[in-house]
């Protein structure tokens, strides 16, 4: 396997790692943004209270977006493992 090979393999890792992983993020990140802006209208600052509704969008964007998270993992461990079938 030559370098160009690996650098592809890393590229194409990278790149189904930012396609799973954005959704979750984004969800928690606009929830968290939303209980800030709240927070700071009605001058509540309770460190703990973005945690929860955080970990409840994460969730449910994981049950709902799951098929498609595991589509783009299962499709670079497909490829990972035809690559490695045509290792001489």
């Amino acid at each position: 396997m030559d370098i160009v090979a690996i650098t592809e393999l890393l590229r194409k890792a990278v790149w189904a790692m930012i396609k799973a992983g954005s959704f979750p993020m984004m969800a928690a990140l606009i929830v968290g943004l939303v209980v800030s802006i709240i927070q700071a209208v009605t001058q509540i600052q309770e460190q703990t209270l973005a945690f929860i509704p955080k970990i409840l969008a994460v969730f449910v964007t994981l049950v709902f977006l799951f098929p498609y998270m595991f589509t783009v993992i299962s499709e670079l461990t497909h490829e990972l493992f035809d690559m490695m079938l045509r290792l001489p």
